[in-house]
């Protein structure tokens, strides 16, 4: 019982302390689930949203099944130093798979009116819970369909959920490579809701940006109801860091295509990469091969987040 108050004072310090941290600015801060500690080379644009990470805090929030796989504690306390290393101000809280909901709807509470969330929903959810939701900041439901007991989950299902999610103003967001994506199209391009896919829609490698489900990503952000968050990017690449090239590539076709329907998300705390964290700040400098041009960067940083998540818009 003591060593549970000396853990649970622990944790109320450290959030404290991370609270207090001027945000807004990157400078050198190490941060656990992220390796290195310097800073990015590239100015990060002001009110910059991260659209793409998690929180972990198993010790106020256990996992939903004790016998999958997860990932080590990663708390706000935690993740206001990578803001804090990197210099972002806004961000969005996706549900991990393993996690619930009331994680992410307490991350948003203590991050404040610069955090929204993506809520993972059992699809018999009440009317009353997706409105109690909603006013808790969650603007959309994430379709897992890279989750290997997703079986449940079919074009009809999507399809009904997303009448819903529609009457709510919610997107519907799809963790699906690209594979799924040629399984799914016609699904995708009958749904009433904006869409958003991760990770860049994921072309198996090395077919990349040769393979049918990056044409498919293509012709959806072309139809300007979905966007295609520019994130996780080690999943993207077999060669990896620095450079990231296939990523790179991936990358620079989209921006290539629709700069108005992308945004970009750390993935941290990198739940997909067990053995070695990758360095947050080397990829975001990734930025300068990707889009050197600082207005293309502004909008799919600042902008395009502020119009999918309903922030206000920055000047």
């Amino acid at each position: 019982m003591i060593a549970r108050r000396k853990f649970l004072r622990g944790v109320a310090m450290a959030a404290f302390a991370a609270s207090a941290l001027p945000i807004g600015r990157s400078e050198a801060q190490a941060v656990p689930n992220s390796s290195g500690t310097e800073p990015p080379k590239l100015k990060v644009p002001a009110n910059a949203c991260d659209c793409h990470m998690h929180i972990f805090d198993t010790a106020r929030f256990p996992p939903l099944s004790p016998d999958r796989p997860t990932t080590a504690n990663a708390t706000v306390a935690d993740y206001r130093l990578l803001q804090r290393r990197l210099g972002i101000t806004r961000n969005i809280v996706v549900t991990p798979r393993n996690s619930g909901n009331e994680v992410t709807v307490d991350a948003i509470k203590q991050l404040g009116t610069n955090a929204r969330g993506v809520a993972i929903v059992p699809m018999e959810i009440t009317d009353t819970e997706l409105k109690r939701l909603s006013d808790a900041g969650i603007r959309g439901h994430r379709f897992d369909l890279a989750d290997p007991t997703s079986t449940w989950i079919t074009a009809q299902i999507i399809e009904s959920f997303a009448k819903r999610a529609a009457d709510l103003g919610w997107h519907l967001q799809f963790f699906m490579n690209g594979d799924k994506i040629v399984e799914y199209a016609e699904t995708l391009r009958r749904l009433p809701t904006p869409i958003v896919l991760d990770h860049m829609g994921q072309p198996p490698l090395p077919a990349g940006t040769e393979h049918p489900g990056h044409r498919v990503v293509l012709e959806l952000l072309d139809k300007g109801r979905t966007w295609v968050k520019l994130s996780n990017i080690p999943s993207n690449s077999k060669i990896g860091p620095p450079s990231y090239p296939e990523a790179t590539k991936i990358a620079q076709a989209l921006i290539k295509a629709a700069p108005e329907r992308l945004v970009w998300g750390t993935d941290w705390p990198h739940p997909g990469e067990r053995n070695h964290k990758p360095d947050d700040a080397q990829m975001f400098d990734l930025w300068e091969h990707w889009a050197p041009n600082e207005a293309t960067r502004h909008r799919i940083l600042v902008d395009n987040p502020a119009t999918l998540y309903g922030f206000g818009r920055s000047t």
